[in-house]
């Protein structure tokens, strides 16, 4: 996907659709999620969702010049505040921003991200690990609330909690996905503080240190979906039953990681559809925040 390959719409109408399509063709928890989103928010949902898969395939996936790429879809973004976009992405972004007033710096931390990701594979500390997350995820959120109407910094505090629980919990699933890739998210001093090294990740040794490591690591996931909770209470209705949805999804895949004992480097845990399909009228019950 770039900048210049599909063509400008030429309403308003077609660059939302164009999102629409995007978001049930790319992202199958989007559908689910969007039923419990009023009407009239959906299509800025879409056109927020369109910018992130957008800069993520960017990021991820595009052949060429992936850093020349992004500053493509950088030049993009900011012609959504001083000028006319072209791609209908962003000439549907650039109604949301102008609705929503939402400032620019959410959308560039997610594109700076995704420049990381070509120049960085590793991180030291845990420390490291959340400032990465601060901005491959937690932005996300942080739209979000722009799109109901929450600007305070408490709210987006607790949101950031649930984002960056939500990707720590997809680095601990995909340990053996992203190993291949040549990135590994466990920081290099909790290798250490478990006796476990890179050379044994590397050989997919399976040993007691990796089962000390992992629990470690999901333990302290698990409580920062507990502090993200704390958000539930602070959201209308609607909203609060989506960050319900992801937070019960993401507290899914740590129990189905603890199902196989851990053992991440020869499973990767996932959730079927079924599971998928229960967390829904989990959804609208209360979730406690006690627990391990």
């Amino acid at each position: 996907m770039i900048v210049e390959g599909p063509a400008k719409p030429n309403s308003r109408e077609e660059a939302f659709a164009y999102c629409r399509r995007m978001a049930h063709t790319h992202y199958e928890n989007f559908t689910v999620a969007s039923w419990f989103l009023p009407r009239q928010a959906r299509p800025h949902m879409y056109s927020v969702y369109a910018f992130c898969r957008g800069v993520d395939d960017l990021g991820d996936e595009a052949e060429g010049d992936r850093l020349a790429l992004l500053d493509e879809w950088e030049a993009e973004l900011r012609r959504c505040y001083d000028g006319g976009p072209r791609h209908p992405a962003f000439v549907a972004l650039q109604e949301t921003i102008r609705q929503f007033q939402i400032p620019p710096e959410p959308f560039l931390r997610l594109i700076e991200a995704n420049r990381r990701d070509q120049r960085v594979n590793r991180y030291a500390t845990y420390e490291d690990l959340l400032e990465y997350c601060s901005y491959s995820a937690n932005p996300v959120g942080r739209l979000v609330l722009y799109l109901f109407g929450h600007r305070d910094e408490e709210r987006q505090r607790l949101s950031d909690a649930t984002c960056t629980a939500l990707q720590l919990t997809n680095f601990w699933q995909d340990v053996a996905v992203d190993l291949t890739k040549g990135r590994v998210y466990i920081p290099r001093e909790d290798l250490a503080r478990f006796g476990y090294s890179e050379e044994d990740l590397e050989a997919g040794l399976f040993n007691d240190e990796f089962r000390r490591l992992m629990p470690f690591e999901v333990r302290r996931t698990r409580a920062l979906f507990r502090v993200g909770l704390g958000l539930v209470d602070l959201v209308d209705g609607r909203l609060r039953i989506d960050l319900k949805l992801f937070t019960l999804g993401g507290l899914a895949v740590l129990d189905a990681i603890e199902r196989i004992d851990y053992d991440v480097l020869h499973r990767r845990p996932a959730l079927s559809k079924l599971r998928k399909a229960l967390l829904v009228p989990r959804a609208l019950l209360p979730i406690s925040t006690g627990g391990p």
